[in-house]
């Protein structure tokens, strides 16, 4: 105390003042104030309760308890260490897949971050005991063990049927689009690709041998990031192929790109009205509790081709398909009324509004609205259509698609010719008639169109915007699941699967285990 009296004296001197000084009540002079100073270079040594680190209702109880009730042999088979042989003992996997929950419950993704806190953090220094773990080895465990993730979720969601928070009586289904862990900078067409991965195979091919002197540990990790990139190149090559079928055109499979950071990333419209590098996840959920009961991850940018595989996921995961599934026009499309008619579920969508799309096509030709389609007029005993000039169009051939059949109409090009409608019906078809389609129905997709007219089905319908929609708020707000920490489709489905168990364990936590304990404190 002496030291820091003389070192206040020492400031004051500077300052050109004196120390404070002032008088007592009873008129005597009292000295400079005594401060307690900050000693930051003593070491202290103190008892450590880890139970008391935390409170008896705190989240990570209650992850550790429901990763209790967890079979975890899946995780266990693949560890080599056992006992009575030489050898580092292996970490826990339930308590790894804990620590991981807790983290991404609270909105934390990087697995050197989630290292940082077990050295700091009382509810992480709870879950490993006061044990720092490792970095590396979070990272590799999050990514490491797909067959036995996918099995844990499972085991979960056995586990919140087992306590009345999953019927399958109604399932919504969504998709959200998530952020790769690439910039949309990252695009590059074929021959800059190309450039950087012969630039990369030399770089590579330079470096030597790792381990010579000085910095044999850096110039290793530098020559595997370097081979790293080689590869992501690589496989850039053999995604642009893949996007080139799907395009039509030479001009325009010239024009494609990929991402040379995540070449299976594709891009997609954000949420924001931006395009990005994103994955398309689709989520399967509970309408009684809004549980999630099926999650996949895809590289398609429409939801059209998901809603076959999202049932099968969810009969997958709990022996059962649901009975009733819910979805937005994103997935009502006719294939799938007719998959999920034979799959006997009973599906509940939105409907296109085909007239209004007809009409946009229309106007893009230069047709005048009193020549749309709902202008002409269908004979079904002549099996011919009239147009507002009285002109006939006859049967000209039909296209048949699941769940429809199209048949064509077309009217003889030599009366189109001489029509002095022509300007406003066909003005673009120059050597053919005017062409009408009508299309003919299958009959689950006339049941599907006939149930969604009720006010019945349109009050489902009206409950999928907060139940399917939810889940995807609750990842990207509260896990903080808005750009991927991983590269690759199979990583991504993964921390995809983090996200999902991590946000059925925190509903579990509201529902059932925060009740109990206030019902057994009570």
């Amino acid at each position: 105390m002496r030291e820091a009296a003389v070192q206040t004296e020492w400031v004051l001197a500077q300052e050109g003042t004196s120390p404070p000084t002032g008088q007592a009540s009873g008129g005597t002079q009292k000295g400079a104030p005594r401060l307690k100073a900050v000693n930051r270079q003593q070491l202290v040594f103190r008892a450590v309760d880890v139970e008391l680190l935390i409170e008896e209702d705190h989240p990570a109880r209650a992850i550790w308890a429901f990763t209790g009730r967890m079979d975890w042999s899946g995780f266990l088979a693949s560890i080599q260490a056992v006992a009575g042989v030489a050898g580092r003992a292996a970490w826990d996997p339930r308590l790894l897949c804990s620590v991981w929950i807790y983290a991404y419950s609270r909105g934390i993704s990087s697995a050197r971050e989630v290292a940082r806190r077990c050295g700091y953090d009382p509810a992480f220094q709870w879950l490993t005991g006061l044990a720092e773990v490792n970095y590396h080895t979070l990272a590799d465990f999050r990514v490491g063990c797909k067959q036995a993730l996918d099995e844990l979720f499972v085991q979960g969601l056995g586990l919140l049927s087992a306590e009345g928070l999953i019927t399958l009586e109604r399932v919504m289904h969504d998709g959200t689009k998530i952020r790769a862990c690439a910039g949309a900078d990252s695009m590059r067409r074929e021959e800059r690709i190309r450039a950087h991965l012969a630039a990369a195979r030399a770089q590579v091919a330079a470096m030597g041998d790792p381990r010579a002197e000085p910095s044999a540990r850096q110039r290793a990790a530098h020559q595997r990031a370097q081979r790293e990139r080689t590869q992501r190149l690589e496989q850039a090559l053999v995604e642009l192929e893949k996007i080139r079928a799907t395009k039509v055109g030479s001009a325009i499979q010239a024009q494609a790109r990929m991402s040379q950071t995540d070449p299976q990333a594709r891009i997609m419209k954000q949420g924001d009205g931006g395009y990005a590098p994103s994955y398309n996840a689709q989520l399967s959920t509970d309408a009684a509790h809004g549980l999630i009961v099926g999650v996949g991850v895809c590289q398609a940018a429409s939801d059209y081709g998901e809603l076959v595989g999202a049932v099968e996921r969810v009969e997958q995961n709990t022996g059962r398909p649901p009975q009733q599934l819910v979805t937005d026009g994103g997935f009502t499309s006719r294939e799938n009324v007719v998959a999920m008619a034979e799959k006997g579920v009973d599906l509940i969508g939105s409907l296109d509004d085909h007239q209004a799309q007809s009409a946009g096509q229309m106007q893009r030709r230069g047709v005048q609205e009193a020549f749309y389609p709902q202008a002409f007029t269908y004979d079904a005993v002549a099996d011919v259509y009239r147009c507002p000039a009285g002109a006939c169009l006859r049967h000209d051939g039909q296209e048949r698609r699941i769940g429809v059949i199209h048949h064509r109409y077309r009217a003889a090009v030599t009366v189109c010719a001489v029509c002095r409608f022509k300007s406003q019906c066909c003005p673009q078809n120059a050597t053919k008639g005017r062409t009408i389609s009508r299309a003919v129905e299958a009959p689950a997709v006339q049941a599907f169109m006939a149930k969604m007219q009720t006010a019945a089905a349109k009050a489902i319908y009206r409950l999928r915007g907060p139940v399917a929609e939810f889940p995807n708020a609750w990842i990207k707000a509260k896990i903080g699941l808005r750009q991927f920490r991983v590269r690759g489709l199979l990583k991504v489905g993964l921390e995809t699967l983090w996200a999902c168990l991590t946000y059925n364990i925190q509903q579990w936590i509201r529902l059932r285990w925060r009740t109990q304990r206030q019902a057994a404190t009570a």
